[in-house]
Protein backbone atom coordinates (compact mmCIF):
# COMPACT_ATOMS: atom_id res chain seq x y z
CA UNK A 1 0.00 0.00 0.00
CA UNK A 2 1.32 3.44 -0.93
CA UNK A 3 2.11 5.95 1.77
CA UNK A 4 -0.59 8.30 0.51
CA UNK A 5 -3.16 5.52 0.78
CA UNK A 6 -1.98 4.71 4.30
CA UNK A 7 -2.29 8.34 5.32
CA UNK A 8 -5.77 8.62 3.83
CA UNK A 9 -6.99 5.41 5.48
CA UNK A 10 -5.51 6.30 8.87
CA UNK A 11 -6.90 9.81 8.70
CA UNK A 12 -10.37 8.56 7.79
CA UNK A 13 -10.37 6.01 10.64
CA UNK A 14 -9.10 8.61 13.09
CA UNK A 15 -11.69 11.17 12.02
CA UNK A 16 -14.50 8.64 12.27
CA UNK A 17 -13.41 7.48 15.74
CA UNK A 18 -13.06 10.99 17.08
CA UNK A 19 -16.43 11.96 15.62
CA UNK A 20 -18.02 9.07 17.51
CA UNK A 21 -16.04 10.03 20.61
CA UNK A 22 -17.25 13.62 20.34
CA UNK A 23 -20.88 12.49 20.10
CA UNK A 24 -20.48 10.19 23.11
CA UNK A 25 -18.80 12.98 25.08
CA UNK A 26 -21.67 15.35 24.35
CA UNK A 27 -24.17 12.72 25.48
CA UNK A 28 -22.23 12.16 28.73
CA UNK A 29 -22.10 15.89 29.40
CA UNK A 30 -25.75 16.29 28.49
CA UNK A 31 -26.75 13.69 31.12
CA UNK A 32 -24.48 15.28 33.79
CA UNK A 33 -22.34 12.15 33.95
CA UNK A 34 -25.20 9.85 34.88
CA UNK A 35 -25.09 6.19 33.73
CA UNK A 36 -26.03 5.66 30.07
CA UNK A 37 -27.39 2.80 27.99
CA UNK A 38 -26.31 -0.46 29.66
CA UNK A 39 -23.95 1.13 32.23
CA UNK A 40 -26.07 0.26 35.23
CA UNK A 41 -26.96 -3.25 34.06
CA UNK A 42 -23.34 -4.23 33.42
CA UNK A 43 -22.22 -2.88 36.78
CA UNK A 44 -25.02 -4.81 38.53
CA UNK A 45 -24.00 -8.01 36.73
CA UNK A 46 -20.34 -7.48 37.67
CA UNK A 47 -21.15 -6.98 41.34
CA UNK A 48 -23.17 -10.20 41.38
CA UNK A 49 -20.46 -12.33 39.70
CA UNK A 50 -17.25 -11.82 41.64
CA UNK A 51 -15.67 -15.05 42.91
CA UNK A 52 -12.34 -14.50 44.65
CA UNK A 53 -10.31 -16.20 41.90
CA UNK A 54 -11.87 -14.06 39.19
CA UNK A 55 -11.31 -10.86 41.16
CA UNK A 56 -7.65 -11.73 41.78
CA UNK A 57 -7.08 -12.57 38.10
CA UNK A 58 -8.85 -9.40 36.97
CA UNK A 59 -6.79 -7.24 39.31
CA UNK A 60 -3.59 -8.70 37.87
CA UNK A 61 -4.77 -8.16 34.31
CA UNK A 62 -5.92 -4.60 34.92
CA UNK A 63 -2.49 -3.76 36.38
CA UNK A 64 -0.89 -4.42 32.98
CA UNK A 65 -2.85 -1.52 31.47
CA UNK A 66 -1.04 1.20 33.38
CA UNK A 67 2.41 2.16 34.60
CA UNK A 68 5.54 1.08 32.77
CA UNK A 69 4.14 -1.91 30.88
CA UNK A 70 2.27 0.02 28.12
CA UNK A 71 5.36 2.17 27.52
CA UNK A 72 7.54 -0.92 27.23
CA UNK A 73 5.09 -2.34 24.69
CA UNK A 74 5.09 0.94 22.76
CA UNK A 75 8.90 0.94 22.61
CA UNK A 76 8.80 -2.72 21.52
CA UNK A 77 6.50 -1.74 18.66
CA UNK A 78 9.09 0.75 17.45
CA UNK A 79 11.86 -1.83 17.68
CA UNK A 80 9.80 -4.27 15.62
CA UNK A 81 9.08 -1.71 12.90
CA UNK A 82 12.66 -0.50 12.41
CA UNK A 83 15.24 -2.35 10.36
CA UNK A 84 18.45 -0.59 11.35
CA UNK A 85 19.48 0.58 14.82
CA UNK A 86 18.83 4.20 13.89
CA UNK A 87 15.38 3.39 12.53
CA UNK A 88 14.46 1.43 15.63
CA UNK A 89 15.50 4.28 17.90
CA UNK A 90 13.42 6.78 15.92
CA UNK A 91 10.41 4.46 15.67
CA UNK A 92 10.52 3.72 19.41
CA UNK A 93 10.70 7.44 20.17
CA UNK A 94 7.71 8.13 17.91
CA UNK A 95 5.66 5.35 19.53
CA UNK A 96 6.47 6.61 23.02
CA UNK A 97 5.58 10.15 21.95
CA UNK A 98 2.25 8.90 20.57
CA UNK A 99 1.42 7.15 23.83
CA UNK A 100 2.62 9.97 26.09
CA UNK A 101 0.89 12.74 24.15
CA UNK A 102 -2.29 10.69 24.02
CA UNK A 103 -2.19 10.43 27.80
CA UNK A 104 -1.87 14.20 28.16
CA UNK A 105 -4.81 14.81 25.85
CA UNK A 106 -6.90 12.23 27.70
CA UNK A 107 -6.21 13.92 31.03
CA UNK A 108 -7.37 17.22 29.56
CA UNK A 109 -10.63 15.69 28.29
CA UNK A 110 -11.17 13.86 31.59
CA UNK A 111 -10.82 17.09 33.56
CA UNK A 112 -13.19 18.96 31.25
CA UNK A 113 -15.93 16.30 31.35
CA UNK A 114 -15.50 15.57 35.09
CA UNK A 115 -17.72 12.49 35.12
CA UNK A 116 -18.11 10.77 38.51
CA UNK A 117 -17.16 7.13 38.89
CA UNK A 118 -19.60 4.39 39.96
CA UNK A 119 -20.39 4.17 43.70
CA UNK A 120 -17.28 3.44 45.76
CA UNK A 121 -19.04 0.59 47.54
CA UNK A 122 -18.87 -1.39 44.27
CA UNK A 123 -15.14 -0.96 43.77
CA UNK A 124 -12.81 -3.96 43.91
CA UNK A 125 -9.57 -2.07 43.20
CA UNK A 126 -8.02 1.33 43.71
CA UNK A 127 -8.92 4.17 41.35
CA UNK A 128 -8.42 7.93 41.24
CA UNK A 129 -9.55 10.88 39.18
CA UNK A 130 -12.61 11.27 37.02
CA UNK A 131 -14.18 8.45 35.03
CA UNK A 132 -14.49 9.51 31.36
CA UNK A 133 -12.64 8.36 29.32
CA UNK A 134 -11.14 5.35 31.08
CA UNK A 135 -7.38 5.73 31.49
CA UNK A 136 -6.62 2.02 31.51
CA UNK A 137 -8.78 1.40 28.45
CA UNK A 138 -7.16 4.29 26.56
CA UNK A 139 -3.58 3.38 27.49
CA UNK A 140 -3.98 -0.32 26.72
CA UNK A 141 -5.74 0.44 23.42
CA UNK A 142 -2.93 2.79 22.34
CA UNK A 143 -0.25 0.23 23.17
CA UNK A 144 -2.29 -2.49 21.48
CA UNK A 145 -2.76 -0.43 18.32
CA UNK A 146 0.94 0.39 18.06
CA UNK A 147 1.92 -3.27 18.50
CA UNK A 148 -0.64 -4.51 15.97
CA UNK A 149 0.52 -1.94 13.39
CA UNK A 150 4.12 -3.02 13.94
CA UNK A 151 3.25 -6.69 13.52
CA UNK A 152 1.26 -6.04 10.34
CA UNK A 153 4.01 -3.86 8.85
CA UNK A 154 6.69 -6.47 9.38
CA UNK A 155 4.34 -9.29 8.24
CA UNK A 156 5.92 -12.17 10.16
CA UNK A 157 4.56 -15.67 9.94
CA UNK A 158 1.44 -16.07 12.02
CA UNK A 159 0.78 -12.35 12.11
CA UNK A 160 -3.01 -12.76 12.29
CA UNK A 161 -3.07 -14.93 15.46
CA UNK A 162 -0.46 -12.69 17.07
CA UNK A 163 -2.42 -9.53 16.26
CA UNK A 164 -5.56 -11.21 17.60
CA UNK A 165 -3.89 -12.08 20.91
CA UNK A 166 -2.63 -8.52 21.29
CA UNK A 167 -6.08 -7.15 20.51
CA UNK A 168 -7.74 -9.45 23.04
CA UNK A 169 -5.35 -8.27 25.74
CA UNK A 170 -6.15 -4.63 25.02
CA UNK A 171 -9.91 -5.26 25.06
CA UNK A 172 -9.77 -7.30 28.29
CA UNK A 173 -7.86 -4.58 30.12
CA UNK A 174 -10.70 -2.18 29.37
CA UNK A 175 -13.37 -4.67 30.39
CA UNK A 176 -11.65 -5.34 33.73
CA UNK A 177 -12.41 -1.75 34.73
CA UNK A 178 -16.13 -2.47 34.43
CA UNK A 179 -15.86 -5.80 36.24
CA UNK A 180 -13.97 -4.21 39.13
CA UNK A 181 -16.60 -1.48 39.40
CA UNK A 182 -14.39 1.57 38.89
CA UNK A 183 -15.72 2.59 35.45
CA UNK A 184 -18.97 2.66 33.55
CA UNK A 185 -19.17 0.78 30.26
CA UNK A 186 -19.36 4.06 28.31
CA UNK A 187 -16.13 5.21 30.01
CA UNK A 188 -14.35 2.23 28.48
CA UNK A 189 -15.97 2.73 25.05
CA UNK A 190 -14.89 6.37 25.21
CA UNK A 191 -11.31 5.28 25.94
CA UNK A 192 -11.31 2.90 22.97
CA UNK A 193 -12.69 5.55 20.60
CA UNK A 194 -10.23 8.16 21.84
CA UNK A 195 -7.30 5.78 21.37
CA UNK A 196 -8.38 4.81 17.86
CA UNK A 197 -8.78 8.44 16.89
CA UNK A 198 -5.37 9.42 18.23
CA UNK A 199 -3.68 6.43 16.58
CA UNK A 200 -5.23 7.47 13.27
CA UNK A 201 -3.87 11.00 13.63
CA UNK A 202 -0.37 9.78 14.54
CA UNK A 203 -0.20 7.20 11.74
CA UNK A 204 -1.48 9.74 9.21
CA UNK A 205 1.17 12.25 10.29
CA UNK A 206 3.95 9.66 10.09
CA UNK A 207 2.83 8.47 6.65
CA UNK A 208 2.82 12.02 5.29
CA UNK A 209 5.91 13.54 6.86
CA UNK A 210 8.30 10.72 7.64
CA UNK A 211 11.25 10.82 5.18
CA UNK A 212 11.15 8.16 2.48
CA UNK A 213 14.27 6.40 3.75
CA UNK A 214 12.49 5.72 7.05
CA UNK A 215 9.41 4.20 5.40
CA UNK A 216 8.45 0.75 6.76
CA UNK A 217 8.39 -0.77 3.27
CA UNK A 218 12.04 0.15 2.62
CA UNK A 219 13.88 -2.60 0.82
CA UNK A 220 16.91 -4.30 2.24
CA UNK A 221 19.23 -2.80 -0.34
CA UNK A 222 17.98 0.66 0.60
CA UNK A 223 18.79 -0.06 4.21
CA UNK A 224 22.34 -1.06 3.23
CA UNK A 225 22.67 2.07 1.13
CA UNK A 226 21.46 4.20 4.03
CA UNK A 227 23.95 2.55 6.36
CA UNK A 228 26.89 3.05 3.98
CA UNK A 229 26.11 6.69 3.35
CA UNK A 230 27.54 8.73 0.43
CA UNK A 231 30.24 6.14 -0.35
CA UNK A 232 27.51 3.73 -1.41
CA UNK A 233 26.60 5.91 -4.39
CA UNK A 234 29.94 5.51 -6.16
CA UNK A 235 29.96 1.77 -5.54
CA UNK A 236 26.42 1.41 -6.84
CA UNK A 237 27.27 3.38 -9.99
CA UNK A 238 30.33 1.21 -10.56
CA UNK A 239 28.28 -1.97 -10.18
CA UNK A 240 25.65 -0.62 -12.55
CA UNK A 241 28.23 0.30 -15.19
CA UNK A 242 29.84 -3.12 -14.91
CA UNK A 243 26.48 -4.81 -15.41
CA UNK A 244 25.79 -2.67 -18.48
CA UNK A 245 29.16 -3.60 -20.03
CA UNK A 246 28.50 -7.27 -19.42
CA UNK A 247 25.01 -6.96 -20.89
CA UNK A 248 26.34 -5.31 -24.08
CA UNK A 249 29.33 -7.61 -24.51
CA UNK A 250 29.83 -8.97 -28.06
CA UNK A 251 28.14 -12.27 -28.83
CA UNK A 252 31.36 -13.74 -30.35
CA UNK A 253 34.22 -14.06 -27.84
CA UNK A 254 36.77 -13.84 -30.65
CA UNK A 255 35.77 -10.35 -31.64
CA UNK A 256 37.28 -7.51 -29.63
CA UNK A 257 36.41 -3.87 -29.42
CA UNK A 258 33.45 -2.18 -30.98
CA UNK A 259 31.88 -3.55 -34.14
CA UNK A 260 32.60 -1.36 -37.19
CA UNK A 261 30.47 -1.05 -40.25
CA UNK A 262 31.77 -2.97 -43.28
Amino acid sequence: MKRGDVAELAGSCGLGAWTAFGVLTMVVIGHDGAPLFTDGDLLTWSVGHRPDVAVAFTRGLTATGTGVIPYVLAALAGIIVGRTLRQRALAAALCLACLGTGQILRYAVMALVARPRPPRTDWQTHASGWAFPSGHATTAALATGLLIIAVLVRSPRGKTPLALVIGIWGALVGLTRIYLGVHWFTDVVGGWLFALGWLGVCLCAVAWWLPERWAPDMKEEDAVHDAKGPMASADDRTDTAREQRETHAPDHPGRRGRSRPA
